[in-house]
């Protein structure tokens, strides 16, 4: 029988699974198939992961799911979001060769352990790169770790049926303002993508996207923007979103999730760090058309996205250098 691997990418948010499934892209190069274990909120990025064949869900402790996983004989696992938890479930599963980071006190849990190269001062290899080393433990490797994103059939028709709800009959522009942190939402202003948003309104009608919760970050934009700028926050699954990023003339997004969704589905895509402590060496999006833009205002020393008071530097978006890169991004990609 052809042996099998499983990921396990149970943890974080949209952008850790969907750039850990590089990691599956060169476990293919050895095994015959890979499946991957995620939470059930995360099910729509792997289902659309080519390098993927099956889905299970991390929805229970890991006894229950380990044994679930059991029948299915994999020959190894590699587990790059690693808590007590994810790093029983494939011992329970039976998995006999099981990678995952090292110095943890579940480490031993695993056979083949990694040490992260941030816990050796490395915060400038991307993240893509440094999950790659969890593959390189068993001899799988890629040349150009990049993260495939494929809306179905299903998610095109859920994304052109919103386009034509809002009576958007030529090309636009996808503008994602928000990041993952729910605690931020209280204090994210908005005049600096107001401002934003206006701006790429000269170019082609602009959707500011966002999750339900982001729903009136979204709205306060569109109706200080103006005509041409429509939200359509809480409107769009994470597929539905793939879709309409993919026949977006260009995507505008804060370091996120759906900013690596964008990029994904090889959609034109700048990608914005604001923070002076934003690493975007470690977190850029990753696909054909990329740029990014690096942090210019000056931050108060320590201040990161989790204890920011004001997020100053979002208020004061430098709106310009976003349009300079979204004028690159399209140059490069020979887009008009």
């Amino acid at each position: 029988m052809a042996e099998r691997a499983l990921l396990i990418a149970a943890g974080g948010g949209i952008g850790d699974t969907l750039l850990a499934t590089v990691v599956a892209q060169a476990l293919k190069t050895r095994f015959a198939s890979v499946d991957a274990l995620v939470l059930p909120e995360h099910r729509e990025i792997v289902e659309r992961t080519p390098a993927i064949a099956n889905v299970h869900l991390f929805d229970a402790s890991a006894l229950p799911v380990g044994m679930r996983l059991r029948p299915q004989s994999y020959a190894a696992s590699i587990t790059t979001w690693a808590t007590g938890a994810t790093a029983l479930a494939p011992l329970v599963a039976g998995i006999p060769v099981r990678v995952g980071q090292a110095r943890r006190l579940y480490s031993p849990l695993f056979t083949q352990r990694v040490v992260v190269r941030s816990e050796r001062g490395d915060h400038t290899t991307h993240w893509t790169e440094i999950l790659l080393d969890y593959a390189r433990a068993l001899d799988c490797d890629l040349a150009a770790p990049l993260p495939h994103f494929v809306p179905t059939a299903s998610d095109e028709r859920a994304a052109q049926a919103l386009v034509a709800a809002h009576g958007i009959a030529e090309p636009y522009i996808v503008l994602h303002p928000t990041r993952g942190l729910s605690a931020e939402r209280a204090r994210w202003p908005l005049a600096g993508f107001v401002t934003l948003a206006r701006a790429l309104r000269e170019r082609g009608p602009v959707l500011v996207t966002g999750s339900e919760a982001d729903a009136h970050i979204a709205s306060g934009i569109a109706q200080a923007a103006g005509p041409g700028v429509v939200s359509v926050a809480g409107d769009t699954s994470i597929g539905s979103f793939g879709a309409l990023a993919a026949a977006a003339h260009a995507v505008v997004a804060m370091d996120s999730g759906p900013m690596h969704i964008a990029a994904a589905v090889g959609a034109p895509t700048v990608g914005i760090f604001a923070l002076q402590s934003d690493e975007p060496d470690r977190w850029a999006p990753r696909g054909p058309h990329v740029v990014v833009v690096r942090a210019t205002y000056p931050c108060r020393p320590g201040e990161r996205k989790e204890t920011c008071p004001d997020f100053a530097c979002v208020a004061n978006l430098d709106v310009g250098t976003v349009l300079r890169a979204l004028d690159l991004v399209l140059r490069r990609g020979g887009i008009p």
